[in-house]
């Protein structure tokens, strides 16, 4: 039977009452603004930083005591870090924790949360500190060059941070469990197989822990590559069709490689920034009253750095949103393909509509949207629906699934 995929978009969106459709398109368009306050809120609390003097006095008094350039750059680079840390937490706290509980998006105490945070940026420290002194040495070392030695070694940052964190970071933050045994492992096993996904690597998370968001992601690089389920999506009734879309999405991340494909333009685009920086620092350190901060050599500037880079990061907004985007249809098109299930990824679509508002104008999506509206995603999925028969195994429900 033939099947009108814009009526069926209409059918599936009608499913979103009006209630839930105001609230998210609130949420989301609140988040667009959201952009702005965050870029502006970097620039006040670095112009903060910059005018205690503190990074400039430990400069001066390490370099009068002979230390180091790298131990220089790391004790200014951590002292940064923990004072930004300090002073955009108030900000944090509204945008992480205060907003979300209002909108019915976490359950999470601000204790757990302020936990979390705590703990999530101790271990930043660490890296960032370590990618600081990596990057003023090579200001230093490369000079007219930096900025692309500078990309150099982002791209070194990104896939060793990809390959570690699911073994070492996100165990900190949530319990990963293997699929259990039942009908929807079994199908997701053989769907591992047909799409060539190491069918060892797909986990549920207690992602309700923080979130009541519904949702599943392909975390690692190689042999650290895994997919997992946030269990919220069980708590809000997801059937094996959705599972299997749902999956199907993650291993086409995971075959087609997307995190290195990223990787590979966030390197372009780190080498823009650091090129843009390196000939904007002059004009942002004199707009700042950085009088005390050196060339762009000098670790004290570390907050005129970061200035202009949240400006840059704002106006690039659109470019890294499109790369996603271009991502995530992809990651469709691999589940309708492989999974052939556009019902159940269209029931799961419409539940990520309450936190991403589903019918935005195309200028909008291009602009804010770092995944495609639902409506479009859904009209994907109808329309492949027209022209493929469908995949009756998957109709049956999830068995043996974890309650939250």
């Amino acid at each position: 039977m033939s099947i009108d995929p814009a009526a069926e978009t209409a059918r599936w969106l009608a499913t979103i009452s009006p209630e839930d459709l105001e609230r998210a398109v609130a949420y989301t368009r609140g988040g667009h603004w959201l952009l702005l306050w965050g870029a502006v809120v970097s620039i006040v609390v670095a112009w903060i930083i910059i005018r205690t003097g503190i990074l400039s006095g430990i400069r001066d008094r390490m370099e009068r005591r002979r230390k180091r350039p790298k131990l220089v750059s790391l004790v200014v680079g951590v002292v940064y870090l923990l004072m930004s840390w300090v002073l955009t937490l108030p900000w944090a706290i509204y945008q992480g924790w205060w907003r979300e509980t209002q909108y019915g998006l976490t359950e999470q105490p601000l204790a757990g949360w302020l936990g979390e945070a705590a703990l999530s940026t101790a271990i930043s420290t660490v890296f960032a500190g370590l990618l600081i002194v990596g990057l003023y040495f090579i200001i230093r070392r490369a000079r007219r060059l930096w900025w692309a030695w500078g990309a150099g070694l982002t791209a070194v940052a990104v896939v060793f941070m990809l390959i570690v964190s699911p073994i070492l970071i996100e165990p900190l933050f949530n319990t990963y469990t293997p699929a259990p045994d039942g009908a929807m492992r079994d199908s997701v096993v053989e769907l591992a197989q047909r799409t060539g996904t190491p069918d060892d690597k797909i986990f549920i998370y207690d992602g309700s822990k923080q979130s009541d968001r519904y949702t599943a992601n392909v975390s690692g690089l190689f042999g650290s590559a895994r997919v997992a389920m946030s269990d919220v999506m069980f708590a809000k009734g997801a059937d094996l069709a959705e599972v299997r879309g749902v999956v199907g999405h993650e291993m086409g991340h995971y075959v087609h490689m997307h995190s290195l494909w990223m990787t590979g333009v966030l390197i372009v685009l780190a080498g823009l920034v650091f090129w843009l920086i390196d000939r904007l620092f002059p004009l942002a350190k004199r707009l700042l009253g950085a009088n005390r901060v050196g060339d762009i050599s000098d670790p004290a500037g570390l907050p005129v750095l970061a200035a202009i880079g949240a400006v840059i990061g704002l106006l690039l907004t659109p470019v890294t949103n499109t790369m996603i985007r271009v991502i995530e249809s992809d990651a469709d098109q691999f589940s309708l393909t492989h999974a052939n299930e556009p019902d159940g990824l269209s029931k799961a679509l419409i539940k990520t509509a309450e936190y991403r508002a589903p019918s935005p104008s195309a200028i909008e999506e291009i602009l804010f949207y770092d995944h495609p509206s639902v409506e479009n995603r859904i009209r994907m999925a109808m329309e492949w629906k027209a022209t493929h028969p469908a995949n009756a195994p998957a109709a049956a429900p999830a068995a043996a699934m974890p309650a939250r």
